[in-house]
């Protein structure tokens, strides 16, 4: 299945958008989407200490300034399975460079989540620490290959992530 002619990116000024899972959180394997094969593959494993603090997806129809479909990482409570797709609330963008590159990764938590009543509404919601574990996870990441090129370039609000997605979206249907 081509996730990127079933899915579009969702309602994006609603604040609700479609997310598809990579990888689960807990999970060393670096699996990515291959838009042109339209299959999952598992690109690496990589050691242990550096397994996914969250869930690590992408936007359906959207591309980042590096090529790929932009990112979102996906706060709950459990790991979701590879190939599952959500609808997402936007609850704002970690800024993130990456060998040089842009690569940021949008922050959402499932749009109906009963476990928390629907209590994370933005980043603010979020307990401090799991803000430091991914800043931390996303730093030091490749650390055994290539030290010091990834940087987390800060925090940013629900617009700001609008934004970004807009400008994905945008680079999708003139690619």
């Amino acid at each position: 299945m081509d996730w990127n002619q079933v899915l579009d990116a969702g309602d994006v000024d609603g604040g609700i958008i479609n997310v598809v899972i990579e990888i689960p959180a807990g999970s060393n394997n670096k699996i990515e989407w291959k838009r042109n094969l339209k299959v999952f593959t598992i690109d690496r494993v990589e050691p242990k200490i550096f397994a996914k603090p969250t869930n690590y997806g992408f936007i359906p129809q959207t591309l980042d300034e590096d090529g790929d479909e932009l990112d979102a990482l996906i706060i709950t409570n459990e790991p979701l399975p590879t190939g599952v797709y959500l609808e997402a609330r936007i609850i704002g963008v970690m800024r993130f460079v990456d060998d040089g590159e842009v690569d940021d990764k949008v922050v959402v938590v499932p749009a109906d989540d009963r476990s928390t009543g629907n209590a994370i509404k933005t980043l603010a919601d979020l307990p401090e620490q799991t803000i430091k574990q991914i800043e931390h996870h996303f730093t030091h990441y490749k650390d055994l290959k290539k030290p010091g090129s990834t940087v987390v370039k800060g925090w940013e609000d629900i617009e700001t992530a609008k934004q970004i997605i807009r400008e994905s979206q945008e680079r999708w249907t003139n690619k």
